[in-house]
């Protein structure tokens, strides 16, 4: 039988390379017709919120009342609100918080669930049940009332310490990211649990490999869909909660335009000048739905018991 040469596709164990699995996952996102518009869709929201402004000349802090509630025009393409200000500046300023919020509590929800579900699912026994019971405890906490409890007791002292902005802005991602990593955690655990017992898992803790390796090379890759997923569906969850604190008046200041803030500020003219809710409401149902789209892409891409 003739050697394996040293550039062949596959390597001695039979398994592609990682530059291999990371062109059949771009090929499989690729062919995902609503996944690939929704990043497009998604990339366009997040170049007009980082570049708008600088391109934007117009202020989104400026008063005019002359132009009160005025509606979309060359001059305000999206109208103005009840202060005069224009509601095109303020949405591209405003997307800013709203998706480094998203962003922000995901990226903190998924790091604390991934932990909390490596730890359950690899060691098992006690700790498995502890973390367990842990994870039911925070499920049953009802989790706007409480978010909203922890925000007007904690919103005080914070901004004191860290300032109006960023001090609203630390509470309420630490406080979205701290309620919402349970699913994420049950879907960590349940992966290890079906996987830490396979063939190659049991090969590689035989040959004396160290457990942070077995849980870094060989047990993370085949969970990482339900992740990704979970990752994606936070982010879309904390611009929701997010905007619905800012929508309750409990958010960020009032002078803080996000697209919750516009939609609380728009709500009592919704009569006489719906475009005050209409396209605020419009940003946050896509940025929502294009990430939905890029998470169920990226699930099927990643999933490598498809492959």
């Amino acid at each position: 039988m003739p050697a394996l040469r040293q550039d062949s596709p596959l390597s001695a164990t039979g398994s592609a390379p990682p530059t291999s699995n990371k062109r059949r996952a771009w090929s499989q996102f690729q062919r995902d017709r609503m996944a690939m518009l929704g990043a497009l869709v998604l990339l366009l929201l997040i170049i007009a919120v980082a570049v708008g402004p600088l391109l934007y000349p117009i202020s989104y802090s400026d008063i005019d009342f002359a132009q009160s509630t005025a509606p979309p025009s060359w001059q305000h393409p999206l109208g103005t609100n009840d202060l005069g200000q224009d509601q095109l500046a303020r949405m591209l300023w405003g997307g800013r918080v709203s998706i480094a919020v998203g962003i922000t509590a995901m990226l903190v929800s998924i790091s604390l669930g991934t932990l909390v579900g490596t730890v359950a699912g690899y060691c098992g026994g006690a700790i498995d049940n502890i973390l367990m019971r842990l994870t039911d405890l925070f499920l049953s906490l009802p989790q706007l009332p409480l978010l909203l409890l922890i925000i007007y007791l904690f919103r005080d002292s914070v901004r004191a310490f860290a300032g109006p902005e960023k001090g609203i802005f630390m509470l309420i991602i630490l406080v979205i990211g701290g309620l919402t990593w349970m699913s994420t955690a049950r879907l960590v655990r349940a992966g290890f649990l079906a996987v830490k017992e396979r063939e190659f898992v049991q090969a590689a803790r035989s040959l004396g490999a160290h457990p942070v390796r077995i849980i870094w090379r060989h047990i993370l890759p085949n969970v990482i869909g339900p992740v990704i997923v979970a990752a994606t569906l936070g982010v879309g969850n904390a611009i929701i909660t997010e905007s619905t604190l800012s929508f309750l008046g409990i958010g960020f200041p009032p002078d803080v335009p996000t697209w919750g803030r516009m939609l609380f500020d728009g709500q009592n003219y919704i009569a006489s000048a719906p475009h005050l809710v209409i396209f605020p409401g419009l940003a946050i149902f896509l940025t929502v739905l294009s990430v939905n789209y890029v998470g169920d892409g990226l699930r099927d891409a990643l999933d490598v018991r498809s492959h």
